[in-house]
């Protein structure tokens, strides 16, 4: 059952995506974390802060495949000279673009996750300052509701707070393993090689399949990991397309 504070989240965000129906969508501390899980849809997602390292092998691989994607992007992503053509080329390729926190702070403790380590103001002026860099190129808070936590990670409150300033929380589907794609052999045992990635994405489908996932890559990573899993990008795709899956919009997978 639902805590009673997660009833209410999801009740809000009801409201702000009209159409939505509860069986469709999964949550966790009141973000959405996967679509209709009867539909074997995919909505790939990309992430960056301070790197960007495979956006030219990303979006030629996407415009290849026709596939749309959506991109978060911090406050400091946006602002940075050097990916300006960048997020123009995201644009006119008609790839959602989003939010992902101005300074990719850490929201809660990784150890006790209903402890905060921002205050409400904090956090309000730092998505603030976030939507007002991507205003810059046209990108309306009003046509990117959708935000997507630094280090994907968060708790019941910011889930509420995100929605008091009227936008919606959503992470990356638990099990795959994909979103550990910017480890690099330094951190030790948390380091996956691509390989490991990709397998562990195809034993997750075989066991649970991958209906309606919002599968998570990084845009760019440490320089110190090699083995960029970007490179696989190509062969996902078409290895998830030969298992009838297809590649959707962000807002096409969250329609009821």
């Amino acid at each position: 059952m639902f805590k009673p504070q997660t009833c209410y989240l999801l009740l809000c965000l009801f409201r702000l995506l009209p159409g939505a129906e509860a069986q469709h969508l999964q949550f966790d501390h009141g973000a959405i974390i996967r679509g209709d899980t009867s539909e074997k849809k995919i909505n790939l997602v990309f992430t960056g802060h301070e790197f960007a390292d495979g956006s030219s092998h990303i979006i030629t691989t996407l415009k290849k495949n026709n596939v749309p994607a959506s991109f978060f992007f911090t406050g400091d992503f946006y602002r940075n000279s050097q990916f300006k053509g960048l997020i123009k080329q995201l644009i006119r390729h008609g790839h959602y673009l989003g939010a992902h926190a101005d300074k990719h702070l850490l929201y809660c403790s990784w150890e006790k996750r209903d402890s905060l380590l921002v205050t409400r103001q904090e956090f309000l002026t730092d998505l603030d300052n976030n939507y007002r860099e991507m205003a810059r190129f046209g990108i309306e808070k009003s046509k990117a509701k959708w935000f997507m936590p630094p280090y994907e990670w968060y708790n019941d409150a910011i889930s509420q707070w995100t929605l008091d300033y009227g936008a919606t929380l959503i992470n990356f589907s638990p099990g795959t393993s994909s979103n550990a794609d910017y480890t690099y052999p330094q951190m030790g045992e948390r380091y996956l090689d691509s390989q490991t990635i990709f397998q562990r994405i195809m034993n997750y489908e075989q066991a649970h399949t991958l209906n309606g996932f919002i599968l998570l890559i990084h845009i760019g990573t440490d320089p110190r990991r090699k083995d960029k899993f970007y490179y696989r990008l190509d062969e996902l795709i078409n290895t998830l397309t030969a298992k009838g899956y297809t590649f959707v919009s962000l807002e096409n997978l969250l329609a009821n």
